[in-house]
C-alpha cells in the first residue's frame, strides 16, 4: 500500500473543503493519508518519505501562491522527488486572468523536483459546489489508482 501525504493552504475554507473531499476518496479506497495544513509548518523534506504527494492551495492576488506557502515552496528546492507521483488542487477566482495560478506554480515545482504529476490540476472557482466536491473525491480515487498502478505494474 502506498504512503501518501497532503499539504494544503486554505484561507476561507474553500481549499480545505476540497482537501477533505479528496481525502474522503482516498480513504474510501482503504488507503491512509497524512494531512498537513500549511499553518502547521510541515517540512518539505517530509515529501521524500511518501510515494504519493498531494498539494493544495488557494491563489492569492493575480495568480500567486499565498505567503504562508512560500517557505515550504522554497524549501522544495532542496529535495529530490524522483519516482514520486503527485497531484495538485486549489481554489481561485475566475475574475482573474491567471485563474487558480497557484495550482500551476505547484505543478511546475513538483515537476522540476522530479515528481510525476499524474492527473491534471484540479481548479475550483471560489467556493466548491456539490459537483466540485464530487470531482475532488474522484480525484482522490483516481490518484490511488495511479499509485496502485506503480505498485502492481498494471495499466489503468
Amino acid at each position: 500500500m502506498s504512503k501518501m501525504i497532503m499539504v494544503y493552504a486554505s484561507m476561507t475554507g474553500n481549499t480545505e473543503e476540497m482537501a477533505n473531499a479528496i481525502a474522503e476518496g482516498i480513504q474510501e479506497s482503504g488507503n491512509d493519508l497524512e494531512i498537513n495544513d500549511i499553518f502547521d509548518n510541515p517540512s518539505a523534506s517530509e515529501l521524500e518519505k511518501y510515494d504519493g504527494i498531494l498539494l493544495g492551495s488557494y491563489t492569492w492576488g493575480e495568480g500567486d501562491l499565498p505567503d504562508e506557502f512560500l517557505d515550504f515552496y522554497e524549501e522544495m528546492d532542496q529535495i529530490d522527488l524522483t519516482g514520486k507521483k503527485a497531484v495538485v488542487f486549489g481554489s481561485g477566482d475566475t475574475v482573474y486572468e491567471d485563474f487558480a495560478g497557484a495550482v500551476d506554480i505547484l505543478i511546475a515545482k513538483l515537476q522540476k523536483r522530479g515528481a510525476k504529476v499524474v492527473l491534471n490540476g484540479l481548479k475550483v472557482d471560489t467556493s466548491p459546489s456539490p459537483e466540485d466536491l464530487e470531482r475532488c473525491k474522484q480525484l482522490g480515487i483516481d490518484f490511488v489508482a495511479h499509485l496502485n498502478q506503480q505498485e502492481t505494474g498494471s495499466k489503468i
